[in-house]
């Protein structure tokens, strides 16, 4: 056997279909989700909480909660865009 059989037959087992689509956990896409909404949490615990704003919560929980519903929504969609595009279309 040939060093490059040996090659081959090694890229054949890890290679993956063209149809086959990843866990959403382990796309890149959820993990920049995940650190988006911890950024968002973060932001709104330390944002307006001291004498700069004259004690007014510039970035509120209502408005974390917001935003962090239309980031879940993206990923939805991103997600969903994700599944259709790797439809497989065979009929047969």
């Amino acid at each position: 056997m040939t060093a490059n059989n040996a090659t081959q037959n090694t890229r054949t087992e890890t290679d993956r279909s063209a149809t086959d689509i990843k866990i959403s956990t382990r796309t890149l896409e959820f993990a920049v989700y995940v650190a988006a909404v911890l950024a968002t949490i973060i932001t709104s615990a330390v944002v307006g909480d001291d004498a700069s704003e004259n004690g007014v919560d510039v970035f509120n929980a209502h408005d974390a909660m917001q935003l962090i519903t239309w980031l879940t929504v993206g990923l939805m969609v991103a997600r969903g865009l994700a599944k259709a595009g790797n439809r497989n279309h065979n009929r047969g």
